[in-house]
Formats: C-alpha cells, structure tokens, sequence
C-alpha cells in the first residue's frame, strides 16, 4: 500500500474514533422477551432491545425496524416500520400488513438514532418462528405399550402411597411391567439433497433425551417442564441443520417417566399417572431446491429396552450398562435383532400439544468430594460441600455385573450414615457395571435433594491392597437447576447478610425446576405461596419473564369449576381441606400478573389470565361470610412455643381475610387497567372487605390486630388497612413485640415479607438490622453458624424436615430493594424510570448489588465510610433514575462536579454516576 494512502486512511480512523466512543449500540436484541425463540405461541410477536452508549444521559430518540423470511436472499422485508420517533425500545408489537406465517421463521433488525440523532449501526440479525398451526402436528404418538395394556390407574392420585397395604402391592403387580420401563426408539432416514434447514419437533413424556447419530441434542433435563398432561403438554423445538449429512442418518430417542407415569416401589410421594412413556415427534428438512422432506413418528420406528432398568421421579434410578446396545442411535446399527421391536401407535394425551417457551433445566456446575469417610470394607460417605438438587456423575472401573448404590441425602444419621428419615427413602441410584474399562453414567431422569453420598459395593478414588470391589476413580455432584438467566448479585460489608443471600440463592436454584418446587426431595411440588410471597425477590435475581406465563398456565390449568385455585400447581395430588384451599396460597392467580406487570411493564399476564383471576376473587366471595374468611393454612411455620406448621401467632381468619382484600384490591387496579365494567363492583368489595376486617380484628383500646402478632400488625399496616390515625401506634405495638422477644421475628412463611417491608417502608432498618444480623433461632444467622448451604424449611432446621426450601427467603427483597435501593416506579412499571434510595443499617459499611431490567443492568454500589457517602450507580441507556440519598446534604460530587441537591435527591439520566457526599 502507498504510504501516503496509508496515512490518509489512519487519519480518518483517527478522526472518526470520537463518534464510534460516542455512538449507540444496540447490545441485546429480544423477541417476546426471549433470545432468537423458535416456536412462539404467537402472529404478532414484541420486539425489544437494549442499548449500550459510551455517554451518559443518552437514550433513543427514533427507531427503525425490519422483519424478512429467514431465507429470503433478496432485500425484500415484509415490515419495513420506517423511522418511528419514539422512545419506546421495548414490547414494541409487529407492525406489518402481512400476516406471519405459523411454522414458519423470520429475521430481524432494528436501528436507532440517540439523544443527539446520531443512526446506529444496524443490529446483528436475531431470528424467530412461529409455532406451527395444530394441523401441522399431525404424528403420531408411539411407545411399547398402549394404556388399554398397560393397566396402569390412569386419572387416579394416592397421597404417600403406602407399600404396606395389601391394595397397593396388588394394585403394582397388576401392572404390565412395560408400562413402567425406559426405553429406546430408533428411527433411520436418508438425506440425498443439500439441506436448507431441519427443525425438529418434540415431545416425550414424562422425559426424554434426543439424539441424533449419536449425538445429544440440547443439553435440557427433565424435558419438556412439567404440567398437568390432562390440560397441556409442551414440545421442544430444535433446529438440527447442522446435526444432519448426505446418507444415512439416525434418530434416536430415550423415555422416562417423570411426573407423567410417577408410580414405582420405592419411596413415592404421591401415585399418579397419565400413561406410559410415549413420544412424538416431526422433522420437517427443508432442501435448497424447494422440496422439503418430513420425518414423523409413526409405526415405521422401532424400539428396545434401555439400559435404564427403574425410573422413577421420586424414587430414583439403575442403570445396567450389560444391556447397552453400542452405536444404537447411530448409522450402520442393526435393529433387527430379537431386542428391537416394532412401536405401537398410543393413546394421544389429552392436553393441548404446545410449544415450550421457558427456560429448560440443565446442568450448571459440579461439585468434588469435600470430605470422604471409610464406614466399612464397601461403605464410603462423601461430603459433597454443597446441599442442591441433583444427581452424582461418576466414572467407574470393575467387573462385568458387578453393581454400585449411590443413597443421596441432605444430612446424616448418627452412626455416620446417609439419612433419607426426612426427606422420603428409599431413594438411591444404581449402576451395575459392563467391565469396559473407564465407564461414565449419571442418571438421566430423576434428581434429589443431597449433601452427602453414600457409596455402598465400591472404593472411591484408592482401592486397598487386595479389595476385588470396582473403583470409583471420579465421582461429582450435579446442580440441576432452569437456565433462566441468572441476572443479580448481591454483597455487603455484613458477612452475614452476604452469606444470608448465598444460601437462598441455592435453595432457589435447587427448586428451579420445571415448577417453582418446595424442595428438591420429599415433595417437589409446586405450592404457590412461595411464588407469589418471594416474587420480588425472584426478579431481582433471575430473569423470570418467560417463566412466571408458565406457572399462570399452571394454575389456569389446576382452576377448578367453582374457581377455586389449589395451592400447588400442577395439582398432581389431591391433599384436601387447607391443603388444597387456603388464600394466601391461591391468591397468587391474581398476585403474580399484577407483579409481573410491575417488574416487566407487561400487561399480557394480566389481560390473558383476567377471567382466571376474577373467577377466584368470585371464589373467595362466595365462602366469606360478612367478608371474613375463616380457613385456611395462615402463617404457615411461624415461630413459637409449638411445633411449626399451622399458624400459631396469628389467626387463621386474620390471615385469610387481609389476603382477600389485597386479591380484591389488585383485582380493583387490574379492571382499572383494562377498562372493564367491573371496576366499581370491586371498589366497592375492597370498602366493604376493609370495614369488615377493623371490626373484627382491630383492637381500639390496645392499637393492635388479632392478638397483637408481628404478623397481623405488619399485613394490616403493609396493605394499608389501617386507619391513618392509628397507623402509628400499630407501628409501636409492632415494634414493641420484636423488642419484647428479644428482637426476634416470630413471622413465618407468610408473615416475613409483610414484617420485612413494613418495617422498610416506615424507614426502621436498624430494626431489621436487630432483629436479622444474630446467630440465634429464630432467623438466618442460625442456619449459617449451623454451617448449611441452602436455606431450610423452617428457622431451626435441627426440627424441620428439609434443608432446603427457599420459602423463608424473603428478606431477598430487602437485600436489592432497601439496602442497595433499586425500587421500581409504579407510575413507570417495567424500571423505564425507577428509585434508587439506598438505605445503611446498622454497622453495614459497603453494599453491592446489580440486577437486569428489560432495558439493561442497574448497579448500585456505596461505601460509607466516618465523614463521607460514596455511590456508585449504573442506569441502563434509556432508562432513568430519581436518586435519594440516605443523609440530609446540600450539595454532592457527582462525576466530578459540586452539584447543588434539593432534598436529598437528584434526576439522573443513563449511564455511570460517581457520587460523594460529606457527612
């Protein structure tokens, strides 16, 4: 190259450099709040990007988008919106004249313009399909056996079934063994053209795992999620193109049970089944010729059974590599032996086939052997570190037949032992060997909660001189949990509170799972309360926007005639009574939406699930009698002199009824929203519902609720029940009581979001700061000096049955929105425009935390130090933020200039703000 050209070409490089710093980028593109999704259940798809800028108090000022067909080649889109002056970057709705296509898939773009109405660059193309119309998905469903055969007791549910009574052990051997066993499906093709595109859609039930000559597709467990098969059943969709070559190629697909066939020998919360293992599946190949070539699943598969000899959601897993059957799901394989059998065309399912749009559950991280104990010549304990929700993967040498037992649990016996006492026994794994050399397994359709393994028939990691047991040569433990995007981080100077958040963090992810679970072990179902109760919390740390429509389908599905919502969705069992019907579980169909709408600036929840809602609200009215209600569950494990569960602080009909009001309360703004005629019927509920509860429940003469209980004091200041002039002699009364115990909580599963955010909003969090930052039950700082890991069911877990719920994990809300200050603006729902008012409590010096709005990270961090209050914010582009400083000044540093400050508060726009302030 000429050196003058060369020179004339660096100068320019030079020159333009201050406007790439300066210009807008856009960052992250989104699709129904989903990147590049395949299968939306939608023709007029929400597009959404964030925006990234090298200046602050930058935003949008205009936009420009296009949508294509995925494979035009020409420049033809069918959505060219032009340049839209608009701020707007999110849920923005397709605009085109032309209708998309179900089934078919589509690209996209989108440009622009900054405060200053400067063009950026046009994105990198995202893409999207519609889910295809119900005629299209025209397979057939095949297994081993149909349900006339299997004699399975299809629609029935049994609570602890007991494998002592004579009934179930004849119900078992009734069973056609068939009905119960994993097994294999083959099916081989033949590509002789150039391939376009191959998309692959799929169902197994319960589970399944796909490959393709061989090689695993997608890294999912447990798929597809949970749900009630009578109402839904979701598909996976996958795009295999690259997967697929000229020739021969191999479909192979393995079933398991999961919560579609949950009956088995071994410890089982609950009998329930659908029918047996069953698969469908469609390949639609797309050539570059124009022709296009499908693959169903019909009677030309074939099947054998798996290796997987028992399978089963609660109970466990074997595994016996001797009836493997190498290069099975691959080209060149003979499935004409006596072990291949033809399919036989099953019963469909009878809930509506539909795409599955949250997040699957993987493996994220493994754990090594922390500790191992020798108990005998065959018996190892290993102490994994670490309690979650899971599996063991190991590798293994030994020989032929020769059979290893993993019992998984969350604690130990006295003798040194794995206990399953608790948490539902028997449950193990197990793996008889083939004798070829290193072999690898880990189970692949059932988890538990656990600790510690128990390793029986085998050494870990050094063999004795002389043992003839097989050698464990690595063993870890697998966290499974969904791959919702972990978006939050939370840390203080107080290593409490810090590792407060550690451990609820852990028991979230453990019981992120196909629902919103209890715990990953006894039950693993999905009660409500802990969704609706630690929703916040939730989204500050994940992003739940494509699994909260999920659970709302849930409970729409579980809603029964009357308009009742059981409190655990999917209702696999029936419990009965307060189980099955208590407010503060159910009122989640209408608390959910309403948060949602809140934290997302989607209204989609609330205007699809509006009739779900107000059925129950109906449901509610109709069993209050002068507006009180009378039953339910209450303060489930709150702390007291007697054994946790019932509510023992606080009645039951206080609790029921504040959670009635605050139903027709959101019910109230949600018609208010929408528009709907029912807007004064349910003022006029809330009125009566709020005079009913002071005439029962408040106590003039003492200022308090009920007995005086933390928690019924909290609920009634929290949703502003109370008279304004007696608001602050309940705040003393509630005050009071946690002094009197000795600054103590005494709230539980339903009180402690009520107890932690009246406290909050009446700016008393040296009170929490009391009553949190302690070693001694009740609280967390028990849990931690008790050296667990998750976070467990009840505030000494020395008496509860698990070690790992996230139902207590509450004060999560308190942690992002107090601390650190990141409050959401409910005239501006969705963090367009939100608070940043960080609160010290205590002897806290430094607090740090971020979460992800729609429009991109927030970050809050401060240090205060003797004379001085540091703060250190990010606000997402197009985003701004009201900032209130905790201390009274009159002026602040902010990014290097004294700036005068009315009020303790400042309008900041985007970006990163440093401000200091003298004490």
């Amino acid at each position: 190259m000429n050196r003058g050209v060369a020179r004339s070409i660096l100068c320019v490089i030079i020159a333009m450099m201050p406007l790439f710093a300066n210009a807008i980028v856009i960052a992250k593109t989104t699709c129904d709040m989903a990147v590049n999704p395949l299968s939306i259940n939608t023709v007029e798809p929400r597009f959404g990007w964030q925006l990234q800028s090298a200046t602050n108090d930058d935003k949008q000022t205009a936009y420009e988008i296009e949508v294509s067909p995925k494979f035009s080649n020409a420049n033809n889109p069918i959505w060219k919106s032009g340049k839209i002056k608009s701020d707007r970057s999110q849920l923005i709705p397709y605009g085109g004249t032309g209708k998309l296509q179900p089934g078919h898939f589509y690209k996209w773009i989108v440009r622009v313009w900054d405060a200053k109405g400067r063009a950026s660059s046009w994105s990198l193309p995202s893409y999207f399909s519609i889910a295809p119309y119900p005629s299209f998905m025209n397979a057939r469903w095949i297994g081993a056996i149909t349900r006339t055969y299997a004699h399975l007791p299809i629609g029935r549910s049994f609570h602890m079934p007991s494998l002592k009574k004579k009934a179930n052990l004849e119900l078992l051997d009734s069973i056609n063994s068939l009905a119960l066993r994993s097994i294999m499906l083959r099916k081989s093709f033949t590509v002789h053209k150039k391939i376009r595109d191959a998309i692959v859609y799929i169902c197994g039930l319960g589970h399944y795992r796909l490959s393709i000559d061989g090689e695993k597709i997608s890294n999912s467990q447990f798929a597809p999620l949970w749900s009630d098969y009578d109402k839904t059943v979701y598909y996976n969709t996958y795009d295999v193109t690259s997967q697929l070559h000229k020739g021969e190629n191999v479909i192979g697909v393995i079933l398991g049970n999961g919560f579609y066939n949950a009956i088995s020998n071994r410890y089982s919360k609950l009998w329930r089944t659908y029918g047996p293992p069953t698969l469908f599946f469609k390949m639609v190949i797309h050539y570059t010729n124009g022709t296009e070539q499908t693959i169903c699943s019909d009677q030309s598969w074939s099947y054998a059974l798996s290796p997987i000899t028992f399978n089963n959601i609660y109970g466990g897993e074997d595994y016996n590599a001797n009836l493997e059957q190498k290069g099975w799901d691959s080209p060149a394989f003979n499935d004409k032996g006596k072990a291949w059998k033809p399919v036989v065309i099953q019963e469909s399912p009878k809930g509506e086939l539909t795409p599955q749009l949250a997040p699957p559950v993987v493996i994220h991280k493994q754990y090594g052997i922390k500790s191992i104990h020798q108990l005998s010549d065959s018996v190892y304990v290993l102490d994994m570190g670490q309690n979650l929700a899971g599996f063991p993967s190991i590798k293994v040498k030994g020989k032929k037949g020769q059979t290893i037992r993993l019992w998984v649990g969350e604690s130990l016996d006295k003798d040194g032992y794995v206990s399953q006492k608790r948490t539902g026994r028997p449950y193990y794994f197990e793996y008889t060997l083939s004798g070829d050399s290193i072999e690898q397994w880990h189970p692949l359709f059932s988890y538990y909660g656990f600790q510690y393994i128990e390793v029986v028939g085998a050494n870990v990691l050094k063999a004795p001189k002389g043992s003839q047991l097989p050698l464990i040569t690595a063993i870890k433990s697998d966290f499974v949990y969904s791959s919702a995007p972990e978006i939050g981080s939370f840390n203080c100077s107080d290593s409490l509170f810090s590792h407060t958040h550690f451990i609820i963090n852990n028991s979230i992810k453990s019981n992120f799972q196909g629902v919103l679970t209890d715990c990953p072990h006894r039950e693993k179902l999905g009660w409500l309360e802990q969704d609706q109760l630690n929703a916040p919390g939730l989204m500050y740390n994940y992003d739940m926007s494509t699994f909260f429509p999920k659970i709302m389908r849930d409970i729409r599905d579980a809603q029964y005639a009357d308009g009742l919502v059981p409190s655990i969705c999917p209702e696999y069992v029936h419990f009965g009574g307060d189980f099955t019907d208590s407010p503060e579980w159910g009122c989640a169909s209408i608390v959910i939406p309403w948060i949602y709408y809140e934290h997302y600036g989607d209204s989609s929840l609330i205007r699809q699930y509006y009739p779900v809602m107000k059925r129950y609200l109906d449901y509610l009215t109709s069993r209050a009698k002068c507006h009180i209600l009378s039953y339910g569950l209450g303060d489930w494990y709150d702390y007291g002199v007697k054994p946790a569960g019932y509510s023992q602080n606080t009645s039951i009909a206080l609790s029921a009824t504040a959670h009635y009001y605050l139903s027709a309360s959101l019910m109230y703004k949600a018609a208010k929203l929408l528009g709907t005629n029912d807007t004064t019927k349910f003022k006029q509920l809330v009125n009566e519902i709020k005079k009913a509860y002071n005439e029962r429940f408040f106590n003039p003469a003492t200022k308090q609720y009920d007995i005086g209980s933390q928690y019924a004091n909290a609920v009634s200041l929290y949703l502003n029940l109370v008279d304004p002039k007696n608001k602050q002699a309940v705040l003393n009364n509630l005050v009071a009581d946690i002094r009197y115990h000795g600054n103590h909580l005494t709230t539980g599963d339903i009180g402690n979001r009520y107890l932690f955010q009246t406290l909050a909003n009446n700016g008393l969090n040296d009170v929490m700061f009391d009553m949190l930052n302690r070693y001694d039950v009740p609280g967390y700082g028990f849990q931690v000096k008790y050296g667990l890991t998750t976070l467990a069911e009840q505030w000494d877990p020395r008496k509860g049955n698990s070690r790992n719920h996230f139902m207590l994990g509450q004060v999560e809300e308190w942690f992002y929105k107090t601390l650190a200050g990141i409050q959401d603006d409910p005239e501006s729902p969705g963090f367009r425009h939100f608070y940043i008012k960080p609160i010290p409590a205590g002897n806290i010096k430094t607090v740090s935390a971020s979460t992800e709005s729609l429009y991109g990270r927030i970050q809050v961090e401060w240090t205060k130090q003797a004379k001085e209050f540091t703060l250190r914010i990010t606000i997402p582009v197009n985003s701004s933020a009201t900032v209130t400083l905790p201390f009274k000044v009159n002026s602040a540093v902010i990014n290097h200039k004294t700036e005068a400050i009315k009020d303790n508060t400042i309008d900041l726009g985007s970006g990163r703000w440093n401000i200091i302030t003298s004490l």
